[in-house]
């Protein structure tokens, strides 16, 4: 049976510390003039600034080694207060790249946390014997209600640079490996934690 190709970002499921996962997360600040959409999986990063209240700000993050990731966008709500709506869209929790306020984003920066990622289609489908190795993100555009992000299946290598780790397939009757497989991965060049290499 096939892959469903149904890219979704980055999606918490575990702790790599053997914890249960507790959907803790911390508050960060998007910027009116940000310019980016966000979507609930989105990989971030700091934008080395804060609102006026000192709370660290965030822009989406690059896809490429060196590029280093804070943690994945979850949801915000207006500086007002409140979750996040468009009022012209009712079926969209995305923020536009076009918003002119101010958010308070919801993020998960554990960088112990294990994620669900799909593979993406940009190469040669990722096999059993890149579990362990490391690899870059790719960006793709939401859906409407979550993130387009995927593991790139390019260049996969033991590069400490990278930005994922490979921890396996996420376990279950319709996921296989070849194209658009779902993986577990850990962030690996974290804001908060160094990279390392790859097996």
């Amino acid at each position: 049976m096939a892959n469903t190709n149904a890219p979704s970002g980055l999606t918490p499921v575990g702790h790599l510390l053997g914890l249960n996962w507790n959907a803790r997360g911390k508050v960060y600040y998007i910027a009116a003039s940000d310019g980016h959409a966000y979507a609930a999986g989105d990989p971030v990063v700091l934008a080395g600034s804060a609102s006026s209240l000192g709370v660290p700000s965030i822009v989406l993050a690059s896809a490429g080694a060196t590029d280093k990731i804070t943690g994945v966008f979850m949801g915000a709500g207006l500086v007002e207060g409140g979750p996040y709506l468009d009022p012209t869209n009712l079926n969209t929790t995305v923020i536009a790249s076009t918003h002119t306020s101010a958010y308070y984003a919801y993020v998960i920066d554990d960088p112990y946390v294990i994620f669900e990622i799909q593979e993406g289609d940009d190469g040669s489908a990722l096999a059993a014997t890149d579990v362990g190795a490391n690899a870059n993100l790719e960006l793709g555009t939401n859906n409407g209600y979550v993130s387009g992000w995927m593991v790139s299946e390019i260049g996969v290598t033991s590069d400490a640079t990278f930005q994922l780790q490979l921890l396996g397939l996420a376990r279950r009757p319709n996921n296989v490996f070849g194209a658009y497989a779902k993986w577990l991965v850990r962030i690996n060049t974290h804001t908060y934690n160094a990279g390392v290499a790859g097996v």
